[in-house]
């Protein structure tokens, strides 16, 4: 199973009507459950450097199956994942990176989102997220 660019949409939507109320110009990156970019926008003004980062969030979310900050948690000094950030070609280890999943739980892509803090980059892709629920 894989997102349909109808999904894609959808979720982008969401995620950018959500940066705009809260006032933050973000990147917002979809990627399929091949970890391939699907959908992108960046919006007026958002960083030129968090276009990079919101793609690898992406990536990162789906390339391992979970939130880019539970992947930051586990990649400090002494824990299981240390330095985990500079395999497959550099990955993302803080929020802002969300796993996509179907009605039956199947992983089909993942938002990464970048622009603001990584509080709002967080709240800006469980807001694309909750797209795909309704």
């Amino acid at each position: 199973m894989d997102i349909t660019l109808e999904q894609a949409e959808a979720i982008s939507k969401a995620a950018k009507q959500k940066a705009q109320k809260i006032g933050v110009p973000m990147n917002i990156a979809i990627v399929d459950a091949g970890a391939n970019l699907k959908a992108f926008h960046r919006m007026e003004n958002a960083w030129l450097g968090s276009i990079d980062i919101a793609i690898k969030k992406a990536k990162t979310s789906r390339f391992f199956d979970m939130e880019t900050g539970s992947i930051g948690q586990l990649s400090q000094p002494g824990r299981p994942l240390y330095m985990i950030e500079v395999s497959n070609g550099g990955l993302i280890t803080f929020p802002g990176g969300v796993p996509l999943k179907d009605a039956d739980g199947t992983i089909i892509g993942a938002i990464g989102v970048s622009g603001g803090s990584v509080e709002q980059d967080h709240e800006v892709a469980l807001a694309g997220v909750a797209a795909l629920r309704n």
